[in-house]
């Protein structure tokens, strides 16, 4: 090994050795703690990039409680999916019952989704619940289960209703996988991946947070904190290098 070499491997363990993220012995003992709910966190520009990221991009809020961002005020609006039969399991019911100054209920919820749904097209409702404004994605009443091409036509919509207001940014969205009371599908009927959720969303214009299901934590993945996914792994995935 070189003189460069080793000067460089030192400087680098000693800078890694130096920066230290719990107290006492708390970094020896979060390296031995074992969770089935994790992801490991990839770094989607150069750690040493200095220079403002010359593409948008959508965050990927991995590993946060999308309830207690929203009861806690850090957004202003939400996008999540309604339908015009039941809701009781939906997200904008639980945030409903969550928010202290919200007069809304899955019963009045899902009876105001219900003077708006049309049988094969999406439409987007809007539910002020004060301290958070819920643009929801309806079902239409035709479809057994949300698809991407409800997805797509809903997301434009949505940022055309965000457009010129401030008022209603900053702005999250669930993922809409792993949903109970309003599934999402794709041609073949199955659950699309999130790469093809957040593909349909930043095409549509949408530049928000994403959620993704909690169920997605799941050990050893490798995930990328933003979306657009850095180029030089598309190339890899097409089979380049």
């Amino acid at each position: 090994m070189s003189s460069t070499t080793s000067a460089t491997a030192i400087t680098t363990r000693t800078d890694s050795d130096a920066c230290h993220i719990y107290d006492g012995t708390g970094d020896d003992l979060a390296a031995e703690l074992e969770f089935d709910g994790r992801v490991v966190l990839l770094p989607d520009v150069p750690i040493a990039q200095r220079e403002p990221d010359a593409i948008e991009r959508v965050r990927i809020m991995w590993g946060q409680q999308l309830i207690d961002d929203l009861i806690m005020g850090r957004y202003r609006a939400l996008v999540c999916a309604v339908n015009a039969v039941d809701n009781t399991h939906g997200i904008i019911s639980h945030l409903a019952e969550r928010l202290p100054t919200s007069q809304w209920r899955e019963p009045m919820i899902t009876e105001y989704a219900r003077h708006f749904v049309q049988p094969h097209a999406v439409t987007v409702v809007k539910y002020d619940m004060d301290r958070v404004k819920v643009l929801a994605l309806l079902r239409p009443r035709e479809h057994a289960h949300l698809t991407l091409d409800d997805l797509s036509a809903g997301f434009r919509m949505v940022n055309a209703m965000l457009y010129g207001r401030p008022d209603r940014l900053p702005v999250a969205s669930v993922s809409f996988l792993g949903a109970r009371a309003n599934r999402l599908v794709d041609s073949h009927g199955q659950e699309p991946s999130l790469e093809a959720v957040l593909r349909v969303m930043y095409r549509s214009g949408f530049r928000g947070d994403v959620y993704p299901a909690p169920a997605m934590w799941r050990a050893g993945r490798q995930v990328f904190p933003r979306y657009p996914f850095p180029e030089s792994f598309k190339q890899m995935c097409d089979g380049g290098f």
